[in-house]
C-alpha cells in the first residue's frame, strides 16, 4: 500500500509544527494507520548564527508553519491529519490536497535518491548530451548532492573545465 504514498504539505499554526508531527504520529500508531501515513518531517536547515563574535550553530526550520507528510491519501487518514489540534489544512485547492511533484521532493531534499555512476575521478567520459556533445574529457570533481560532474575537455589546445548533470556523459 506505501507504494501509492505521496508527500503533502500540512499548515499549521506557526509554533506548533512540533505538536502537530508529534500527534500525527501517536494517532498513526494508536489506530494502526502506520502502513497509510508513512513518515511525517519538519524541514530543518542547520545556521551558524554569529553574536557579539561568538558563532553558535543551530536548527532552524526551513518553513515555518508547515509539516511534511508522506501518506496514502483517502478519507480515513485525510480525517486523522485534518482534525489534529493545530492543523489549519492541507496545501492545495479547496479541500482537496495536492502532492508534491518528484522534482520540489528533490528540490526540497526529503527524500535523498542514491545515485550510481559509472565513473569516478579521473576516469575518461564522453559528452553524450549537450553543446559539447561528442568531446572527451576527464572527470575531475563529482557533486553527488548537485548530481553534477565536472569533466577537463581539451577545446582549441586548452584544458577547459565544464560542469555536466550526470546524465550528460557516459564513461567511455
Amino acid at each position: 500500500m506505501s507504494d501509492e504514498a505521496r508527500w503533502y504539505v500540512v499548515h499549521t499554526y506557526s509554533g506548533y509544527e512540533n505538536a502537530v508531527a508529534a500527534t500525527i504520529e501517536k494517532a498513526a500508531e494508536n489506530r494502526r494507520m502506520l502502513d497509510q501515513i508513512i513518515e511525517v518531517k519538519i524541514p530543518m536547515e542547520t545556521v551558524t548564527e554569529i553574536h557579539d563574535s561568538q558563532s553558535k550553530t543551530v536548527e532552524r526550520k526551513t518553513f515555518p508553519g508547515y509539516v511534511l507528510i508522506k501518506m496514502v491519501m483517502n478519507d480515513v487518514s485525510w480525517h486523522l491529519v485534518r482534525n489534529v489540534r493545530g492543523v489549519t489544512g492541507f496545501v492545495g485547492s479547496a479541500n482537496k490536497a495536492i502532492p508534491l511533484s518528484e522534482e520540489e521532493i528533490l528540490t526540497l531534499g526529503i527524500e535523498k535518491h542514491e545515485i550510481i555512476v559509472g565513473y569516478e575521478v579521473g576516469s575518461t567520459v564522453k559528452v553524450i548530451d549537450g553543446p559539447l556533445e561528442g568531446f572527451l574529457g576527464t572527470v575531475d570533481e563529482l557533486e553527488f548532492d548537485k548530481s553534477r560532474v565536472r569533466v577537463i575537455v581539451s577545446m582549441f589546445g586548452r584544458e577547459t573545465p565544464v560542469d555536466l548533470d550526470f546524465d550528460q556523459i557516459e564513461a567511455t
